[in-house]
């Protein structure tokens, strides 16, 4: 799988200095993956019909590509075909040459509540850490900026944005199946990193906080989205067991503790924007995710809690500046 017309991108950009490390780490961890999934993924990639289209509307909660006019009846039923096999599709939704991804979430939502905070992203070199499938990137495209850069491990995710690409042509944007610690350490060159429903996945919160921090500019913005609980500075929950039946949460702060948090990593500016509760109208099943969703993860008797008796999910988003310099704590004077 090739990476090339985004790689070519990035040779003009202040991202040149990644592409040395970068190629050669796409490469490994495309050739040595071990999904037994993907063979299926670049077979529903490769049958996807070739259709030329100029019909793109991004701004739209349901972001649209190609028209339904362009494409004939066996084309369509070969297009959901191969869509279909790229199931399931939690971020979205999407509408290709009439076709309605109905994916679990309904992205616009968390979007419209996060965009209004954000500093114009005109130009800007975007990083966003667990993507998905890039529909939130391709927000930011529509909001002009220069590069959108998604790192997320999932081939799931890389494949679905690769469907997606091969009627958007966007070369500025790309998912690539990457971690946080695939990216160049200490490049200190991205102008806006996003890191949306990733925090609470991490073991060390404040070792992701610095990561993200290294990846941006001196003066740069970051914006964290995360599962958060009601509390003071000091209030924290760590799950025993399962969390809204994941059990890979670890760390849901309160808003006020994360704030402490990025201060503590030497940010500054730092603002709480939004916190809501997700309801199920934002998180269900469909026919393009099937199976369990959040209504299936609440007690059935109370949805203020989960099936575990914890707090009903609350996702906050804060954002902040890097400083330009070096920050340092204030000190105190012993007596």
């Amino acid at each position: 799988m090739t990476f090339s017309g985004f790689l070519n991108r990035l040779a003009d950009t202040d991202l040149n200095v990644w592409i040395d490390s970068l190629t050669p780490t796409l490469i490994e961890n495309w050739d040595n993956t071990n999904d037994g999934n993907l063979p299926k993924f670049l077979k529903a990639l490769n049958n996807l019909p070739d259709i030329k289209t100029k019909h793109i509307k991004l701004s739209e909660n349901i972001i649209e590509i190609g028209h339904p006019d362009e494409i004939c009846n066996s084309q369509r039923e070969q297009l959901l075909e191969s869509l279909k096999a790229l199931m399931p599709w939690r971020k979205g939704p999407f509408k290709l040459f009439g076709i309605l991804i109905d994916s679990e979430w309904q992205s616009w939502m968390k979007w419209n509540r996060i965009e209004p905070h954000l500093s114009d992203l005109t130009n800007r070199l975007i990083l966003d850490v667990g993507s998905g499938n890039g529909y939130y990137m391709l927000k930011m495209l529509n909001a002009n900026a220069k590069i959108t850069a998604g790192v997320d491990p999932s081939l799931l995710s890389t494949c679905q944005f690769l469907a997606i690409q091969k009627y958007l042509n966007a070369p500025n944007a790309a998912v690539m199946p990457l971690t946080m610690e695939n990216v160049k350490p200490n490049l200190e060159t991205f102008d806006t990193v996003f890191s949306m429903g990733v925090l609470y996945h991490r073991k060390s919160p404040f070792d992701h906080i610095a990561e993200l921090k290294s990846a941006l500019r001196p003066g740069g913005e970051l914006v964290i989205e995360t599962l958060v609980i009601h509390g003071d500075e000091n209030s924290v929950l760590v799950p025993v067991n399962r969390y809204s039946v994941m059990n890979n949460i670890y760390f849901l702060p309160s808003s006020k503790a994360l704030k402490n948090w990025i201060m503590k990593a030497g940010f500054e500016d730092v603002k709480i924007v939004d916190e809501s509760y997700t309801t199920i109208k934002e998180q269900r099943a469909t026919e393009w995710k099937l199976g369990t969703s959040l209504s299936d993860y609440l007690d059935p008797n109370d949805p203020k809690l989960t099936v575990e008796g914890h707090p009903a999910p609350l996702r906050a988003t804060i954002i902040a500046k890097k400083p330009y310099g070096q920050t340092k704590l204030p000190r105190y004077k012993l007596s």
